[in-house]
């Protein structure tokens, strides 16, 4: 697929077929996480996958909104460490060393015909919890990653009467040229 193709028909997957993702699969998306850039090329990002059935329904539980997510095949939970990355301005950027590297991840899965959807809404120490991830260790996001079923779930179906519309801002409302316009 061309690199403008991914972008185009990448979207929130919420509905998964029972196929199971091929661990070959997994790893290729993980090396295109571990690839990409870093503050000072810390790397401060840990994925945790998860296939157990048992383990993604206790995390299907760490959230009010998301509790479709019991019935994934897989879920990737993207962590970093605050201390592999640094500060400017004010901001923390192992949360944006992260959050590339998950983008990283949901544009690599769609591009090999995996669906995916950034999940923000969890309460971390839940997870944290469940994951026996470390203290000093933030839960960043996470991600469903399976074959798309044909059929819009009860999930999409919620999301598109929330949300309402998947019109795109034009360029022309969140460019600015030299200075801030009006």
């Amino acid at each position: 697929m061309e690199f403008i193709d991914v972008i185009k028909s990448r979207k929130s997957i919420r509905t998964y077929s029972d196929k199971e993702v091929e661990d070959e699969r997994i790893e290729c998306i993980l090396e295109y996480a571990r690839l990409a850039p870093s503050w000072a090329n810390k790397q401060c990002w840990h994925f945790i996958v998860v296939k157990n059935k048992a383990t993604i329904k206790a995390l299907s539980k760490a959230s009010i909104i998301n509790r479709w997510l019991k019935n994934v095949p897989v879920i990737i939970v993207a962590c970093g460490d605050p201390k592999s990355s640094g500060i400017s301005n004010g901001i923390e950027y192992y949360t944006v060393d992260v959050a590339i590297a998950m983008e990283h991840i949901i544009l690599a899965a769609t591009d090999i015909g995996l669906g995916s959807c950034w999940i923000g809404g969890f309460d971390e120490k839940k997870v944290k919890n469940i994951l026996g991830v470390p203290e000093n260790i933030r839960v960043i996001t996470l991600t469903p990653l399976g074959y798309p079923a044909h059929k819009k779930g009860v999930g999409e179906r919620a999301t598109k009467i929330l949300i309402r519309s998947k019109k795109r801002k034009s360029l022309d409302e969140i460019v600015h040229y030299e200075r801030w316009k009006v």
